[in-house]
């Protein structure tokens, strides 16, 4: 359990996250202008006359945001609801030109109902984390702050591009039945795993640096023992899990002073200073009753057959939670499981490399998280397929990797020649592991009769180490064996020289 401690006592956190991802279609929720929304595109170019709700512009519901928002759900182990309606949440500011957002409100079943995903908890234990719903709404636009010395921009090229939120769950009603995000580790695990899965099924690009996914922290804390849910803040639109976690701490500890010293917490929300780390208060937290929610009047109430739902559930691919148990049955541990499904790209590396073998299953697992994760310049983790070059660095690919393996297992190679092959071929030399081998004679000797003949010559030189050997001072088993290895240039087969010195000396 993750705690922090205070002066008189150590507190827990509670903490909730509505993370929004941009929904990825061609054109926008309720317009026909482009959703390809991209910083580099001039401002206000891809703005239909509904985005900014001109009068008589009526708008008209995109099916394709609506059937990835239903395969996002899936992917979440959620209910689809079979009839949802939207709403207009009334709110005032310069990036939303309509006055007000076309959302699913609370109270009304949303797209996307109760669900779950899986994460791996701090104590190193699958931890489900409940999600409440999930809901489309359109995206505000983008004010532009720097390019003028008094004044401020409104780009709208993002307004109405499709959001699907989702939020957690937190029964207060039910302690019991909570299991809820309680660490900054852990939201930052569950927001990989909300991003692998978007990415999975192809529902949105959930690119935190470029805003595509967006994450609204709601923080509480209480005494270590507790089930009391104290007040939250909420710390608004936090695009970087370092600095998701870096305002969580903050956002704690500010808390837990507050009661220390007699104080009570407010539910506001807050901002985050990517300066120095730290929250402030923005404005007094809403609640629903201040959106002024009321059903949009353009718009029918949105109903989805159990047909449509089978449809889409046919067409959805492995999950991350699903490689991972299939990786575990494969001879994985957990913690390369996850490090091994961290993006979709990677799984189909590792996938590809293994192939129909499952026994390089595990030495392809160590080699790619301690070498190649190491060296990203030498690894083209989007590209599975053998482009022996690119650029002036020599690209490692599936069939790399697999064939270094499979030489080791054969016994062709030995561990320190195959990290050798591979520095090479991080260095630029072109041609296959077995080539560079060749090319190089580092072949592995396995012939038991060279072996032996190495090792009578090294224990005739070395006669007062044997008798110290035979008297006991078995560890000159080492001393012995590097002899071996040395005379041979390092190719002599380690396992074979062990059990030949081993008769040899008894």
């Amino acid at each position: 359990m993750f705690t922090i401690k205070g002066k008189t006592t150590d507190w827990e956190l509670v903490i909730g996250l509505e993370t929004h991802i941009e929904v990825l279609s061609n054109s926008k929720l309720f317009s026909g202008a482009s959703a390809d929304y991209n910083p580099t595109v001039a401002p206000n170019t891809q703005v239909s006359m509904v985005d900014v709700a001109m009068p008589g512009m009526l708008p008209v519901l995109n099916e394709y945001c609506v059937e990835q928002a239903i395969k996002m759900g899936l992917g979440l182990n959620a209910e689809i609801s079979r009839r949802s309606k939207f709403a207009r949440k009334q709110y005032f500011y310069p990036d939303l030109p309509q006055g007000y957002q076309i959302s699913q409100p609370a109270e009304e079943p949303p797209i996307v109902g109760r669900g779950w995903v899986e994460i791996m908890s701090d104590d190193g234990k699958p931890k489900k984390i409940f999600i409440e719903r999930a809901h489309l709404e359109q995206d505000a636009g983008k004010l532009k702050h720097d390019v003028h010395p008094t004044k401020s921009f409104a780009d709208y090229n993002r307004t109405g591009v499709a959001l699907l939120e989702i939020v957690t769950f937190l029964d207060t009603k039910n302690p019991e039945n909570n299991s809820y995000i309680s660490s900054p580790d852990e939201a930052e695990r569950y927001l990989r795993e909300i991003r692998e899965i978007a990415r999975a099924l192809g529902v949105s690009k959930a690119n935190m640096e470029e805003g595509s996914m967006r994450a609204d922290v709601n923080v509480s804390v209480r005494p270590v023992g507790s089930t009391e849910f104290r007040t939250r803040t909420e710390t608004k639109n936090m695009v970087s899990f370092k600095f998701i976690k870096s305002a969580i701490e903050y956002e704690a500890r500010r808390q837990i002073e507050i009661y220390e010293n007699g104080g009570t917490v407010s539910q506001d929300t807050m901002r985050y200073s990517q300066a120095d780390g730290t929250t402030s208060v923005m404005r007094s937290k809403e609640d629903a009753l201040d959106y002024r929610y009321f059903p949009d009047p353009d718009l029918l109430p949105l109903e989805i057959s159990d047909e449509t739902i089978e449809r889409i559930r046919a067409t959805m691919p492995e999950l991350p939670a699903a490689t991972r148990a299939r990786y575990i049955a494969m001879g994985l541990n957990e913690y390369d499981a996850a490090r091994l499904t961290e993006t979709t790209d990677i799984s189909k590396w590792f996938d590809a490399a293994v192939g129909d073998t499952p026994s390089r299953a595990k030495p392809i697992a160590n080699w790619m998280i301690s070498e190649l994760f190491a060296h990203p310049e030498n690894w083209d983790v989007k590209n599975a397929v053998d482009t022996r070059e690119q650029g002036t660095a020599r690209i490692i690919t599936p069939s790399d990797l697999a064939e270094l393996v499979d030489m080791i297992a054969a016994n062709e190679i030995n561990g320190k020649q195959a990290k050798e092959i591979f520095i090479k071929m991080l260095d630029g030399e072109n041609g296959t592991p077995r080539a560079i081998a060749d090319k190089f004679s580092m072949k592995q000797i396995t012939d038991t009769s060279a072996i032996e003949s190495v090792v009578d010559e090294i224990v005739a030189a070395n006669a007062p180490q044997v008798e110290q050997y035979r008297a006991g001072k078995t560890g000159l088993l080492g001393f012995f064996v590097g002899a071996v290895m040395k005379k041979t240039g390092g190719k002599a087969n380690p396992a074979v020289v062990n059990e030949i010195l081993r008769k040899k000396l008894a």
